[in-house]
């Protein structure tokens, strides 16, 4: 128990750097996945290539999706088991754990297959690009159960108190990934199922050496035949807090969907390519924030768990601080460098390049407020009140974004598209902080035998 202990007692800005430093490097080469396959394929293959495996995106984000709903759903219960000492608990929740990242898997697999050209065509494919999309996808699905067994317990390694494994985790596949993608495109010339290919192998290996791990790794939770048997009270608890992230991964899922129809309508098929090559520099900016997420989230959910409460509001207003100068960067580099960005993914079609300046210029507009945002439904998950991290997470993805993918295209065209995000993320923004003013508010009330120094005002976050 020596590593949750020190979540209890070491420095909260020190706990923060070593949990979060490891996840940040993690989810940095973690977004290689998703990056170093656009930049090979866009750069080598085409403009049309890179646009049919955009439209794969709403089906990769479902895939992570069932991920998140067991993996991060057991983490957090398992940090706050560990925060009341209550390692046979921890070690229960992870044998369910296993079993439920399995038949999700599973399901997803047989699921996707079936519907994989139907789901394509509905998401906006063209007689150019679905052959792309079908070659790239149908591979990932078949690999599906590696990314979400591996994607899944890598969340229990950090919240068990080993950061440092978890990167390592990550690593392990990112490396993997960017050396198989260049062996597999440009020595093998696989095109499209070469990135494809070298995703499932990397996702795989992860699978094996996390499994490893807790098998028979120095894990201080161990998966334990007895506990691989599902109770009902523990399916549920784990659905409970997972199902805000998965809920925000299905909303990010079919905006995506509204988001490349809208752009086949107003801009074609490079347009949706743009947007490729637009996320794959969101999810860089977006990948640090997450994880500090992922760092703040084992210090806020044992201390809540612990009832230090000081200590849990320490760790928001420096996650929140972190968060908000790196989504301020991330803005700051797109209208600054965007060309350059650009040429990262695209070789030499001078439309594409112009469509994706123009777009990421508009889209990011106000991105600095993400990481405010982000971090602070983030904290409602990590102390176990889903519904609110649900709805936080909603009205940035969903009940904002959507409505507008709809109206402002229709008034300002190609612009619109790209002028819904930052609307979505101002109005959301604006409610996160009303709501996280409110939770402050009795977090002090229950603190209020500490020293008046501990509190802190939403305004001092």
């Amino acid at each position: 128990m020596e590593r949750s202990i020190k979540l209890g007692n070491e420095k909260v800005s020190k706990l923060l750097l070593e949990f979060s430093i490891p996840a940040i490097v993690g989810m940095l080469v973690n977004s290689l996945y998703i990056v170093v396959d656009r930049m090979f394929i866009g750069r080598v293959v085409g403009a049309m290539a890179i646009s049919g495996v955009s439209l794969t995106f709403p089906i990769a984000i479902m895939v992570m999706a069932f991920g998140m709903l067991v993996g991060i759903g057991a983490a957090a219960r398992i940090s706050i088991k560990l925060g009341q000492n209550n390692k046979q608990g921890a070690e229960h929740i992870l044998g369910n754990a296993l079993v439920l990242l399995i038949i999700v898997s599973i399901i997803v697999t047989v699921l996707g297959l079936i519907l994989v050209d139907p789901m394509l065509i509905a998401f906006g494919a063209s007689n150019n690009t679905i052959s792309y999309a079908r070659e790239f996808i149908t591979i990932i699905l078949w690999g599906s159960i590696f990314q979400i067994i591996g994607f899944g317990l890598n969340n229990v390694i950090r919240s068990e108190g080993n950061p440092k494994k978890a990167m390592t985790t990550m690593l392990i596949g990112g490396i993997t990934n960017i050396i198989l993608d260049f062996v597999f495109i440009y020595i093998f010339h696989f095109g499209i199922k070469g990135a494809a290919f070298a995703t499932v192998t990397a996702q795989c290996i992860n699978m094996i050496w996390v499994l490893y791990y807790f098998l028979k790794g120095n894990s201080m939770l161990k998966i334990k035949k007895e506990n691989l048997i599902l109770k009902w009270e523990t399916v549920i608890s784990i659905f409970s807090i997972g199902m805000s992230p998965f809920a925000m991964q299905l909303a990010a899922s079919v905006v995506n969907i509204v988001l490349n129809r809208s752009l086949g309508i107003y801009g074609g098929d490079l347009a949706i390519g743009a947007m490729g090559i637009i996320n794959g520099i969101v999810t860089v900016t977006l990948m640090p924030i997450f994880g500090i997420n992922q760092g703040s989230q084992p210090v806020i959910g044992f201390n809540y768990g612990a009832e230090l409460y000081p200590r849990v509001k320490k760790a928001l207003k420096l996650a929140i601080i972190a968060a908000t100068v790196i989504s301020t960067a991330g803005a700051l580099c797109a209208h600054i460098f965007p060309n350059i960005l650009v040429g990262f993914f695209n070789k030499s079609d001078a439309n594409l390049t112009n469509i994706t300046v123009n777009g990421i210029k508009i889209y990011m507009l106000l991105f600095p407020v993400i990481g405010f945002q982000v971090v602070s439904s983030n904290f409602f998950q990590a102390i176990a009140k889903a519904k609110i991290s649900m709805f936080l997470a909603l009205s940035r993805q969903v009940i904002v974004l959507i409505p507008m993918l709809f109206l402002l295209p229709r008034i300002f065209g190609l612009n619109g598209v790209w002028m819904a995000a930052p609307v979505s993320d101002g109005v959301a923004s604006i409610l996160t902080g009303i709501f996280l003013m409110v939770q402050i508010k009795k977090l002090n009330s229950k603190d209020k035998m500490d020293s008046s120094g501990d509190n802190i005002s939403l305004g001092e976050i």
